[in-house]
C-alpha cells in the first residue's frame, strides 16, 4: 500500500502546475539549507540528513544548479542567518485516517496556528502528540518500472526489507540507513530508478473512497501549500480514480 501511494504522489508531482512547483522546490532549497546548518556540514557523504534531502530534491526534480546553490549559500550563512526548527504535527482526516506532518519553522506559533485553521476548515482535526505518529516508521523507498526477478533478487542481497509489485512497477521498502546502498547496487547493475528517498510509511492502511477521499485529498493539498509543511504523511488507500 506504501508503495501505491507513492506512485501516486509522483504523478501529482509531475501533474503540478508552475507555481505548485515552484512551491516544492522552495520547500526543498529550505530542507537542503536547514539539513546544512544542523548537520554542521556541506557534504552530503558525512551529513545523512543532507543526503536524505537532496535525494528526495532529486525526486521532484530540483535542478542540480539550485541544490549546489543552496548548499552554498548555508555553508556561508553566518550569524542572522534563519533557523528553522523541525516539527512535526499529527492530526486526523476524512474516513478515519491518520495524518502527519513534518515542518521548517522559524515562528512555531504561526506553524501550529496555520495546520490547525486548515484541518478545521477541510474537516480534519490537530490531534495531540504521539496520536497517531506510532502509525508510521521511517523507511527508505525506492520505486522503479523495471519487476524482473533480477532487481528483486538484487534488492533483497543488498538490504531489501520488502518488495511491493503493482501495475506501475516495483516498491521496494528499506531501513533508513540501507537506503542508498541498494539503490547504489540497484544503479551499479544497471537498473534505472524512478524515485528514492526516506518516508514515512504507514504500518497498515485504511481504505477511503468516494466523498471522502475527495475530502482528504483537498485536505492535504491544503496543508501541503503551507509554506512551512514540507511533507505530509497519510494512511490512506485511496483508489485509482480519485
Amino acid at each position: 500500500m506504501a508503495g501505491h501511494s507513492k506512485w501516486s504522489q509522483i504523478k501529482r508531482k509531475k501533474g503540478a502546475n508552475d507555481k505548485k512547483r515552484s512551491a516544492m522546490y522552495s520547500k526543498h532549497i529550505r530542507a537542503i539549507q536547514a539539513a546544512v546548518r544542523s548537520g554542521g556540514s556541506g557534504d552530503p557523504s558525512g551529513n545523512l540528513s543532507l543526503k536524505n534531502a537532496i535525494a528526495a530534491a532529486k525526486s521532484d526534480t530540483v535542478p542540480v544548479d539550485n541544490i549546489e546553490n543552496a548548499i552554498k549559500r548555508a555553508v556561508g550563512a553566518g550569524e542572522g542567518a534563519a533557523e528553522f526548527k523541525e516539527v512535526t504535527y499529527e492530526g486526523y482526516g476524512p474516513g478515519g485516517t491518520a495524518i502527519l506532518i513534518e515542518a521548517l519553522t522559524d515562528n512555531v506559533n504561526r506553524t501550529v496556528a496555520d495546520i490547525r485553521a486548515v484541518f478545521n476548515k477541510r474537516g480534519g482535526s490537530l490531534g495531540t502528540s504521539g496520536s497517531v505518529a506510532w502509525q508510521f516508521e521511517k523507511k527508505g523507498v525506492i520505486l522503479l518500472t523495471d519487476t524482473s526477478e533480477q532487481v528483486q533478487e538484487t534488492a533483497i542481497e543488498h538490504g531489501a526489507e520488502d518488495i511491493q509489485e503493482s501495475e506501475e512497477g516495483l516498491a521496494i521498502s528499506t531501513g533508513p540507513n540501507d537506503l542508498y546502498a541498494v539503490q547504489d547496487a540497484l544503479i551499479a547493475a544497471g537498473f534505472s530508478i524512478e524515485n528514492a528517498q526516506v518516508d514515512m510509511v504507514p504500518s497498515n492502511t485504511v481504505a477511503v473512497a468516494g466523498d471522502d477521499a475527495r475530502k482528504l485529498l483537498v485536505l492535504i493539498d491544503a496543508l501541503e501549500e503551507l509554506d512551512d509543511v514540507q511533507n505530509v504523511y497519510s494512511n490512506a488507500d485511496l483508489p485509482d480514480e480519485e
